[in-house]
């Protein structure tokens, strides 16, 4: 049986759908601290990505607490002298280009094209020179407090919510509770109950619906 060809536009597409439906998009992050960035992903040789690419790198760096803005192929880890390490999984990107195809009335065109590739964020890498490096942004107490009417809405639902300051706002299948950063680390209230919200629903869904979890995972 044939490979099933990979379609990169569907790939493109599937992922920025699912970081928006799995938690707060990476380019609206509401609170400080973290490893995600808004600075613009870069190549390795600090040349910056452009276009879907950026979104898409966002997206992985914010599921992945990375610090480092710099990507690149397993390869091109070697070059530099680093290795990757054992386990880690590779994003996409996206290389759009030309190339000269002579049609039916032998004159030559420019036929656009799509091309696939693996690249791998510094955090992934290990043995890079110190400057591909960075260390996460710590959380900034903003000082914004909390509205006692919504707070008291949330805690009306029975969903069990911890607050630490890992800057990180995600709901646990496995231990069956939301974790906040403090709300004094986000920017806006709204933005800290629009992310409690999001994360309640998730503890609701698979209240609701456990077969369509089957597995512990973070969401």
């Amino acid at each position: 049986m044939a490979a099933e060809k990979f379609d990169v536009y569907s790939h493109v597409t599937n992922q920025i759908i699912a970081q928006i439906e799995a938690g707060t998009p990476p380019w609206r992050k509401p609170w400080t601290g973290g490893g995600a960035s808004v600075s613009l992903p870069e190549r390795f040789n600090g040349e910056a990505y452009r276009g879907i690419n950026i979104l898409m790198l966002w997206a992985t760096a914010m599921a992945k607490d990375y610090s480092s803005a710099r990507w690149m192929t397993f390869n091109q880890a070697k070059q530099l002298g680093g290795h990757v390490r054992k386990g880690e999984k590779s994003a996409t990107v996206v290389k759009y280009g030309t190339v000269e195809r002579e049609d039916d009335n032998g004159e030559e065109r420019q036929i656009p094209y799509a091309k696939a590739y693996r690249v791998f964020n510094a955090d992934q890498i290990e043995g890079l020179p110190a400057e591909f490096y960075i260390l996460p942004d710590p959380p900034r107490d903003l000082g914004t407090v909390a509205d006692p009417a919504l707070e008291a809405f949330f805690a009306a639902t029975g969903a069990q919510i911890d607050t630490t300051e890992e800057p990180r706002a995600y709901y646990s299948i496995k231990t069956d509770r939301i974790h906040m950063p403090p709300i004094g680390t986000f920017y806006r209230a709204a933005g800290y109950f629009g992310t409690l919200a999001h994360e309640t629903i998730h503890n609701a869904e698979v209240r609701i619906m456990p077969r369509r979890y089957p597995a512990p995972v973070v969401l």
